[in-house]
């Protein structure tokens, strides 16, 4: 915006000086003053109205002195010689990964530790954050708008470091992880706080456990499955025996019961009963009659 003010004062005064001088020219002097004063004119205009974009808000300084007030998004209307300093008060993320291209930086950018254990593990991580708009101003005068690098990257590594010597590096990796990561919240929320900065979530993306560790980790997970697997197995074994017990004692009681509780006469009525029912069977070809010493009979045939 000053530049085209610049621009404009120095069209007007070069091109009044240059056609006054020239006798066949100075009747045109008045053409340079008029662009060069449409110029700073426009310089003036679109040095007094800022858009502030969506998601973003602006801070004012005026010969290095940072104001206290926020603009935030819309057309504003400001002293033209102060500077606007637009902050992005959306979510953003900054990114620590192993991974070329995945990170905020190219090549190997993940997080390394030493775990209780003494062991080496390498983390990704992932930081989700906002600026706080009404802490723009004080970002802007003690940070400065690198705020990324200066101050998430920096706390971010230091709190993962801290927190990992509490815990070793299976633990890490199985049954402390969410705990950990929760931990390193707590701590880097505070700090963030501090400066301006709110954290929203703190995410441990990928662990890699030193090779040793990692092959102990699997025989182990192995040997529980199988542990599992063979638990399985002897439980179905002890329904399958605990079903044969049942039906073996159910026959048992039920030989009790017919043994104790019919008389030779009702066996008899049975068995006239059953011979009677094959006489009048359309498929009974022979009965046989029998018992007490007497010669069996054949009937039908």
């Amino acid at each position: 915006m000053f530049t085209l003010v610049i621009i404009g004062l120095l069209v007007a005064f070069i091109g009044y000086t240059t056609l006054k001088n020239v006798p066949q020219t100075s009747k045109l002097t008045s053409i340079p003053v008029i662009i060069g004063g449409l110029m700073i004119a426009a310089g003036l205009l679109s040095s007094i109205f800022v858009v502030i974009d969506p998601g973003k808000v602006g801070v004012k300084t005026l010969f290095g002195k940072v104001s206290g007030d926020v603009l935030t998004s819309g057309l504003k209307v400001v002293n033209p010689l102060m500077d606007i300093t637009e902050f992005d008060i959306k979510t953003q993320n900054y990114t620590m990964s192993q991974v070329h291209d995945e990170g905020e930086k190219q090549g190997d950018d993940a997080i390394r530790i030493l775990s209780k254990d003494g062991l080496e593990v390498i983390l990704d991580l992932s930081v989700l954050y906002t600026v706080i708009p009404s802490d723009a101003p004080k970002i802007l005068s003690t940070i400065g708008n690198d705020y990324r690098e200066k101050v998430i990257r920096p706390l971010a590594r230091t709190r993962i470091r801290d927190n990992a010597v509490y815990y070793d590096a299976v633990s890490l990796f199985s049954n402390k992880r969410d705990e950990f990561q929760n931990r390193i919240f707590t701590t880097l929320e505070k700090d963030l706080k501090e400066r301006g900065i709110k954290l929203e979530q703190l995410l441990i993306r990928n662990i890699v456990l030193p090779a040793t560790v990692k092959a102990t980790i699997e025989s182990k997970i192995n040997a529980e499955q199988e542990a599992q697997k063979m638990e399985f197995v002897l439980q179905k074994e002890k329904q399958e025996a605990e079903r044969k017990r049942v039906e073996a004692q159910g026959i048992a009681d039920y030989q009790r019961i017919i043994n104790t509780g019919l008389s030779d006469k009702q066996l008899q009525y049975e068995m006239i009963k059953a011979y009677k029912e094959l006489a009048t069977s359309e498929n009974s070809k022979v009965i046989v009659l029998g018992g007490n010493g007497k010669q069996p009979i054949i009937l039908g045939q």
